[in-house]
């Protein structure tokens, strides 16, 4: 498997310069595109690493795996009445599904479901209380206290998220965001700002790959029934207007963020994070979806091929 992962590491090195990186977000503009990490993190406790797996880079919508997961922990299927499960097959921060359907977004991943999630998250705390939950969920996923969320991310974000503001006030018209936008947003904006490297975000996804136990610690985060249908969310819905094309060519659940990072669960087996910023034109990484593409022909880990 390493010799695998190192082969497919140096195949895509050399492409690390294709796509776009997220410049409507100007701290991310500031990213290296040449960089690149691959980390494969086992249910038994082996791991396969290559690239730049140890620096934190910004998970962007990445989280919105684990706001779902707190959500859902929260309020549990009563959530589904104030989001979808459907793939949206518009843009992650389009209006225009919004306004057809009256205030409801079409699934947790895109930016309005994401928004309403982080309301979800609100309700009895001030946005710094839910902020600090939402952190230590994840630190405590990845079994790793030293993760944090860029601050300077987090006030890029803030200064320049007027299609998200929008978003969340056309909700609020509908009554489907109960708190001051104000508040909401910035628990999204923060959740989309903690910054964890390949390495610590493949530890953080095995609860998914697990039946909804982290088999590193031997903690139960959900029931095995609730790991199985966040993973359909990832395979359906996890690439915005991509995700068939995604499901196609990897067969395997999986989140993008405009980070260039995307974690992907091979249920029974493994957790996978690949980081390359440069993004195709739907928002995904373009050199991290071809070495899950390359990794999933070569193991045969589609979900497809049993």
């Amino acid at each position: 498997m390493q010799a695998l992962v190192d082969r497919i590491y140096g195949t895509l090195k050399a492409r690390t310069g294709e796509g776009r990186v997220a410049d409507y977000i100007p701290q991310l503009a500031k990213v290296d595109r040449d960089k690149f990490g691959i980390a494969i993190e086992m249910v038994d406790g082996t791991s396969f690493v290559a690239g730049d797996v140890d620096e934190p880079f910004s998970i962007q919508s990445v989280s919105k795996v684990f706001t779902l997961t707190l959500a859902l922990g929260k309020i549990g299927d009563s959530l589904w009445a104030r989001v979808g499960r459907e793939p949206s097959g518009t843009p992650f921060n389009s209006i225009v599904q919004l306004e057809h359907e009256r205030g409801i977004p079409r699934n947790p991943f895109i930016n309005a479901g994401a928004i309403v999630v982080a309301d979800v998250i609100l309700a009895g705390h001030e946005p710094r209380e839910a902020i600090g939950e939402i952190l230590r969920f994840v630190r405590f996923l990845a079994d790793d206290e030293t993760i944090s969320i860029d601050p300077a991310v987090a006030r890029s974000e803030t200064e320049t998220g007027f299609r998200n503001a929008a978003l969340a006030n056309y909700m609020r018209s509908f009554g489907n965001i109960h708190h001051a936008v104000e508040k909401v947003l910035g628990v999204y904006f923060h959740h989309c700002a903690i910054a964890m490297s390949c390495r610590q975000l493949a530890r953080a996804g095995l609860f998914l790959a697990n039946g909804g136990r982290n088999p590193l610690t031997g903690f139960g985060v959900v029931s095995r029934e609730r790991a199985r249908r966040i993973n359909a969310l990832m395979l359906t819905c996890g690439h915005y207007d991509g995700s068939g094309d995604f499901a196609f060519r990897v067969g395997l659940p999986g989140k993008s963020g405009v980070g260039g990072g995307i974690l992907v669960t091979v249920p029974g087996r493994a957790s996978i994070a690949v980081w390359s910023p440069g993004l195709d034109a739907n928002g995904n990484s373009r050199v991290g979806s071809l070495a899950l593409e390359a990794i999933a022909q070569e193991t045969g880990w589609s979900v497809f091929s049993r």
